[in-house]
């Protein structure tokens, strides 16, 4: 994989010589002749019409993602969320249903409940850990089982094989949420899902500067999907196509380094008298631990830990003079991020009733041994006024 990941979607000889693929500013691209512009308004025409349905730079990161999840197609769009949306919107009409796992990313949530309904398309959920729960709340219209692993904030591990089984007992189309795992570390389609988006914004990007997203598939789905994003109009930039291709170029010696890292902090929080409990899938107390053993090839570097009940006083002074970790949304980048989370928030078809305070960790590339210092240094302060 790290091979491919070095040489995926480039051409050195086919641009002079150039190692990485240029980056094409384009709106207009013209035609010589009548007939080659007539030509290029074919559907089946595979060249450049237009700048937003794609040009040299789009298509050199989408083979290499294409590549990557051994995928029939992939297309990028303008953030992560606008690949889920227009992976869903690709394959559901009015009338239809969809079937979310209970975990998944709050937004996804947020853009089935409210821009779903208003056009006539329902969604419910169920408890991803239940396979059972799944079969029992399909319907006839169900077009869709969305899912993610592990889940947003509470990082459980599902069995994807088995989900998506029953989905297509039912004729239904499994979507799937990768950007946790990407395709380095779960691979998506040969599981059973049948359209695989991920974030481009983190992991492939590494440095917290651009946001796009990524819609891998087999035939089957391709044409629809890329219909859908043509019609809403949404694309990537150049400027943004060529940082996250060389994003990509590291991607595997960064997320190796994540993982090892975020497993090390993991692994010490357990000792620690403050925290109630450690949300990381490569822990044998998570949730879902053996199926991330038997499906999955590595853990990037985003966890959960839970505190035990402390005053906000002491939370905020745990977090507000930490040196290493930012406090904001996103993960991925080089740099450490610490984020509160409220899984209770979020939750439709299962409850999450712990007491303490839910902390997300995304472990960036400093030293391991820095980072333990600095958190170690937010319990003290945490504990004088616990």
């Amino acid at each position: 994989m790290r091979t491919l990941i070095a040489h995926a979607g480039r051409d050195p000889h086919r641009n002079h010589g150039v190692v990485n693929p240029p980056v094409y500013h384009a709106s207009t691209i013209l035609k010589p002749t009548l007939a080659e512009l007539e030509a290029s308004r074919k559907p089946e025409f595979d060249g450049y019409r237009y700048g937003r349905r794609g040009t040299p730079t789009s298509r050199s990161f989408e083979e290499a993602v294409a590549a990557l999840y051994r995928a029939d197609d992939a297309i990028a769009v303008s953030s992560g969320l606008a690949a889920i949306c227009c992976a869903i919107l690709s394959q559901v009409s009015a009338g239809d249903h969809i079937l979310l796992a209970d975990s998944v990313y709050f937004p996804t949530r947020k853009f089935a409940e409210g821009f779903l309904k208003r056009f006539g398309v329902s969604s419910s959920y169920f408890d991803p850990m239940k396979p059972e729960e799944l079969a029992e709340n399909i319907r006839l219209e169900t077009k869709i089982v969305y899912l993610e692993a592990p889940g947003t904030m509470t990082f459980e591990v599902s069995d994807i094989p088995k989900l998506a089984a029953i989905a297509h007992q039912h004729d239904a189309t499994v979507i799937m949420d990768n950007t946790w795992a990407t395709a380095l570390y779960f691979d998506a389609l040969e599981h059973g899902v049948d359209i695989v988006v991920e974030a481009v914004t983190k992991y492939i990007c590494g440095h917290s500067d651009i946001m796009m997203g990524t819609i891998a598939s087999r035939t089957a789905h391709a044409g629809a999907i890329r219909d859908m994003v043509y019609m809403q109009g949404n694309c990537s930039g150049p400027d943004d196509l060529y940082l996250a291709q060389r994003g990509l170029r590291t991607m595997a010696v960064r997320l190796a380094q994540n993982g090892e890292t975020a497993l090390a902090l993991a692994e010490w929080l357990q000792e620690r008298p403050e925290v109630d409990r450690v949300l990381h899938p490569a822990l044998p107390s998570c949730p879902g631990h053996d199926l991330w053993k038997r499906d999955f090839t590595g853990a990037s570097g985003l966890f959960s830990f839970v505190l035990k009940p402390v005053s906000k006083t002491a939370l905020a002074a745990f977090l507000d003079g930490l040196e290493l970790y930012g406090m904001g949304a996103s993960w991925g980048g080089y740099e450490s991020l610490i984020l509160p989370g409220d899984p209770a928030a979020a939750r439709t078809a299962t409850k999450w009733e712990v007491p303490g305070q839910l902390l997300r960790i995304h472990a960036g590339l400093e030293d391991e041994a820095d980072l333990i210092a600095d958190l170690e240094a937010g319990f003290e302060r945490l504990s004088a006024l616990a």
